[in-house]
């Protein structure tokens, strides 16, 4: 936050007259120099007002989630950052909820174009690792970006967003090449998802404390899950 100049410094104030003295009797001081104001600060954090969007918004406030944590984004922080007062920022989002489903949508957007080029050319065990490879970047290198992923979006917005239906063809499409069909579809999707997110939660915040290489045991859990997914327990739909 940008410090601002305390007041009444570079500015002299008039005094009171002393008490049983006459204005008259009191010449004016003279100043042989004049008092000049110490350097305004410059805004460094601020990002100019013109132009204001609502897409310079979500990508301000994205930015803002990996550097302070998700939960620490308001639209207080977000109008400081920008300089301008609160209510400025209703002319472009709704309210925080609204904020926090675009920036879901940027960084689902951003995290799914990573794991399109990832992927791309590679079938069976290479497309599980180069996808959970992509996923697992995404998610240490932007805390913030990918906390905004795990909220839960209602259908209408997830059916109404490219980057969403992308990820859907994409993931559904890798557990395809192993032969699943629904309901084993969702299923292993949720098996994928909690297994990737659990572990990316835990490197995170520290939680391994074995000595064992966090490299060499994420290699071994993405073995585990292309054997699963190779062996998976067929089931008829209910």
């Amino acid at each position: 936050m940008v410090s601002r100049t305390p007041r009444g410094r570079g500015h002299r104030r008039e005094q009171p007259l002393p008490t049983g003295r006459c204005p008259a009797t009191r010449p004016p001081r003279r100043l042989h120099s004049p008092v000049r104001n110490p350097p305004a600060p410059q805004p460094e954090a601020h990002i100019p007002r013109a132009g204001l969007t609502a897409d310079r918004l979500v990508a301000a406030a994205a930015d803002l989630a990996d550097e302070a944590g998700y939960e620490n984004v308001t639209l207080s922080a977000l109008a400081r950052r920008f300089n301008v007062k609160d209510a400025s920022l209703y002319t472009h989002v709704r309210g925080l909820g609204d904020l926090r489903t675009r920036m879901a949508l940027l960084a689902g957007g951003e995290m799914i174009d990573r794991i399109a080029t990832a992927v791309e050319g590679r079938t069976g065990k290479d497309a599980l690792a180069a996808f959970a490879g992509a996923y697992r970047d995404y998610a240490l290198t932007h805390p913030g970006r990918y906390a905004a992923t795990q909220i839960r979006l209602d259908e209408a917005t997830v059916t109404d967003s490219p980057a969403l239906r992308r990820t859907a063809e994409i993931t559904y499409g890798l557990l395809r090449a192993y032969g699943l069909e629904e309901p084993d579809l969702t299923d292993a999707v949720r098996l994928l998802r909690s297994s990737f997110h659990g572990y990316c939660a835990l490197e995170s915040a520290g939680a391994f404390g074995a000595p064992r290489d966090l490299e060499a045991s994420w290699d071994r859990m993405i073995d585990a899950l292309h054997l699963t997914l190779l062996n998976w327990p067929r089931r008829d739909a209910p």
